[in-house]
């Protein structure tokens, strides 16, 4: 961990504030350094929205090239953090609606972590496997209910700032989060690759499932939007 990463999230998310001033104004070692700074989080984003694939680097420079577009259009009404989770989110959906527009000839399957030569190859396989079956299993979630998913169970993000991402209030959030949970793990315990993780775990309530303001019984009983 670096001396970065131990920083408080207040004097982060500051420097990003002083960062887009300046990128704003036109300072294009500011704006390199705004990427420099959140790449990471806009990778590990899309790689959690479309899965392992050899364009991800692509999609991510698309990200910032969306942000540097529309930079000046950013009034500082939320956390740049929230701000570029939206802008992230709104150009995988873009990539993805045009990608059903095309015939798709081959599919790759590239890993997102580097190569560790202390893992066996035959469990490095296997779980590649599960990370691709489980890819898959959430490519057949409602567009709006994954990425809920994502945001919260994979990103961590608060139902909260979750709601100033998707636009929807955050009993909406928490209602879709609720039906991809219930979806997900219905598929997952029917997939052989994956039952026994959720098995190990106890399904998404053993995986920490709960979010971080719970599951309110109206939510629970009210339809999930697709």
């Amino acid at each position: 961990m670096t001396a970065t990463d131990r920083r408080p999230a207040n004097d982060v998310a500051d420097e990003s504030a002083r960062l887009v001033t300046r990128a704003r104004e036109g300072d294009r070692h500011a704006f390199r350094q705004l990427f420099e700074k959140h790449r990471a989080d806009v990778s590990r984003l899309a790689y959690r929205m479309v899965g392992p694939r050899p364009d991800l680097e692509d999609l991510v420079q698309e990200v910032f090239v969306q942000v540097h577009k529309s930079l000046r259009d950013f009034r500082g009404e939320a956390r740049f953090s929230t701000w570029l989770h939206r802008v992230t989110v709104n150009v995988v959906l873009m990539q993805r609606r045009a990608e059903k527009s095309r015939p798709v000839l081959t599919e790759e399957l590239a890993s997102p972590v580097e190569d560790d030569d202390t893992v066996l190859p035959d469990v490095d396989a296997d779980r590649r496997s599960r990370v691709a079956a489980f890819f898959a299993l959430l490519e057949t979630i409602g567009e709006k209910k994954r990425i809920v998913f994502v945001l919260h169970d994979l990103e961590g993000m608060s139902p909260t700032d979750i709601s100033a991402v998707v636009d929807a209030p955050v009993l909406t959030v928490r209602t879709r989060l609720f039906y991809a949970r219930r979806e997900l793990e219905e598929r997952m315990r029917a997939h052989p690759l994956l039952a026994g993780v959720v098995d190990r775990h106890g399904g998404f309530a053993g995986l920490g499932g709960n979010d971080k303001g719970g599951e309110s019984k109206s939510s629970k009983s009210a339809e999930a939007d697709e």
